[in-house]
């Protein structure tokens, strides 16, 4: 055979090896939270919808949504997370720290999610209120559940005997234990860890949120009966909103943030049928105050600039003051 007619064949192989791989495949990370948790889950889902539209996402675990922050910030390979819409106030409103103001102008908003139900669960404990002189478990330090639970204690004026920080997992263990009271869990409902690993027989209960204080500080909700299978009852609390991030990046990231937010928004009946039951509450057009949508996300989706919502002096003081009293401790 001559040298010719192999170049042919090589090439004809290349170009059908060519047709057959997607053009625009492209390998992505989202940083999510626990793996027992609402985050990781719908990490998984997005891996998933992604991966049949030409792009590899790597879902990673993550202690929470201080993390989280950083780690789209700086971590190679990692450009969308998952954070609760408080740890964005916290880290736009820290003007001690160079690093966070750095990250704070550079967070950009993909998609606002879902309601995320602030969960505390204890034993013997018939109200927020009664959290004081109690032991708690609020999460690890950096964890948005973290940072909530100390903003809650905070505006309503609640001390607890003492403040155990342990991730949700152990702290289950000491709560079922007797080793502490309550613990703080700030997630979409259901969440993994509850539906598994309580049983009515352990003599858990979920503990209404109904301060004043903080009912006017938060969204209220409820927790309708049967949330979890030992839930008997609706349970009033409070919820923080989770939200989609990137980093403000340009060039390739830019195009591939932009492409698979598209793939995101036409493909939501798809993944309110397949996903997890929160993909329901989505509403990617939720006006989340003080953060403007990614303009590589807006490109994509053929929407012009919207002006950033802009929360009321009275709706954000109370917030700045209780951060601020944060960083003092």
């Amino acid at each position: 055979m001559s040298s010719r007619r192999w170049i042919e064949i090589i090439l004809g192989v290349a170009l059908i090896f060519a047709a057959t791989v997607p053009a625009s495949a492209a390998d992505m990370g989202i940083v999510t939270g626990s793996e027992k948790g609402t985050y990781y889950q719908f990490g998984l889902n997005l891996q998933r919808l992604m991966k049949s539209n030409g792009i590899n996402l790597t879902v990673s675990p993550s202690k929470g949504s201080v993390e989280n922050v950083f780690a789209v910030y700086q971590r190679p390979a990692t450009q969308l997370g998952i954070v609760q819409s408080d740890v964005l106030a916290f880290v736009a409103r820290v003007e001690t720290d160079p690093v966070l103001q750095r990250i704070a102008k550079k967070i950009k908003m993909v998609f606002p999610l879902y309601n995320e139900e602030i969960h505390i669960l204890g034993r013997n404990v018939a109200s927020f209120d009664d959290l004081a002189d109690k032991r708690v478990a609020i999460g690890r330090e950096g964890s948005g559940t973290y940072l909530t639970a100390r903003l809650m204690f905070k505006v309503a004026e609640v001390e607890p005997k003492q403040m155990v920080l342990i991730d949700t997992d152990q702290a289950l263990a000491e709560l079922k234990a007797g080793r502490i009271d309550a613990m703080f869990y700030v997630a979409g409902a259901p969440v993994k860890l509850f539906t598994e690993g309580v049983a009515e027989a352990d003599g858990l209960a979920l503990v209404p949120v109904t301060n004043k204080s903080i009912t006017e500080f938060y969204p209220n909700v409820e927790l309708p009966a049967r949330s979890y299978p030992w839930q008997a009852q609706a349970v009033p609390t409070v919820a923080v909103k989770s939200v989609l991030v990137s980093f403000d990046f340009r060039r390739l990231d830019c195009e591939n943030v932009g492409r698979f937010a598209q793939i995101l928004a036409t493909n939501m009946g798809w993944l309110s049928d397949n996903g997890h039951p929160k993909w329901k509450a989505v509403k990617l057009d939720y006006p989340l105050k003080g953060w403007e949508q990614y303009d590589c996300v807006r490109k994509y989706l053929a929407r012009t600039a919207p002006a950033p919502a802009v929360a009321k002096s009275s709706e954000l003081n109370p917030v700045l003051d209780a951060i601020k009293n944060i960083l003092k401790d």
